[in-house]
């Protein structure tokens, strides 16, 4: 397999697992799967990726109204699968009882964000947000943001490495629609997380920009991105 079909497959495996694929690419995905043993390698390596995020966020407990949202969202006849072609993670994904058990956690952000619209799902004291960011040109999910409190954000990496060129850094940014122009979240270390205090910037909105640039080695000598945007989003608030 070359480089790039591994990638295709890759990108393919990571938006099936997160759920971003349309209804009929996501039926394909599950017909290829019984008689793909490279591209069930892949769903597996993002299942094993993505499912520890289930212990980055804070319990809140969901509104009954959510439930109903999601049973009837599930309701939707499936074409049949021999039961021992379908994976765990497919069966808990169908499952109501799995999205009871993740709701409380965080990752269903990532999940109900990509099936229905994201305002009313929760009800905390503050506005949470998340933000998965992809290539400008891809779908393969490499960094998720997610708020902690009302000042605080945290970048998770969801697998990936991002190779950095030497005397080379990457940054992260952000820009709400009525600001001029970006502002510097600090400098990113490939493959890890990064936490972020807000507190001497105005309060997240809906809709807002995230990115992370490839940037001089130490960032950006005019404080605004100047090199290629790696990795790019838009948040999405999980309760009003």
């Amino acid at each position: 397999m070359s480089t790039t079909e591994h990638d295709d497959l890759d990108a393919l495996a990571s938006a099936y697992v997160v759920g971003t694929l349309s209804a009929a690419r996501r039926r394909e995905v599950q017909e290829r799967l019984p008689r793909d043993a490279r591209l069930r390698a892949a769903v597996d390596g993002w299942e094993a990726r993505l499912l520890p995020l289930t212990r980055l966020a804070d319990p809140v407990e969901p509104s009954p109204a959510l439930w109903s949202r999601i049973e009837n969202g599930l309701a939707p006849a499936r074409a049949p699968q021999r039961p021992d072609t379908v994976s765990a993670w497919q069966r808990w994904w169908r499952s109501v009882h799995f999205w009871r058990a993740v709701a409380a956690t965080g990752f269903v952000a990532a999940s109900v964000a990509a099936l229905w619209p994201a305002t009313g799902l929760f009800a905390p004291a503050a506005p949470q947000y998340m933000v998965v960011l992809v290539p400008p040109n891809g779908n393969a999910p490499g960094w998720m943001v997610q708020t902690q409190g009302r000042d605080t954000l945290r970048l998770v990496p969801l697998g990936t490495t991002t190779a950095l060129p030497e005397q080379r850094s990457l940054q992260f940014w952000t820009k709400a629609d009525d600001w001029n122009a970006p502002v510097s979240l600090g400098l990113v270390q490939p493959g890890q997380p990064l936490e972020v205090k807000l507190d001497k910037l105005p309060p997240l909105v809906p809709n807002q920009l995230f990115e992370i640039t490839l940037e001089p080695y130490n960032g950006s000598p005019t404080g605004r991105p100047t090199g290629p945007i790696l990795y790019i989003g838009r948040s999405v608030q999980l309760n009003t």
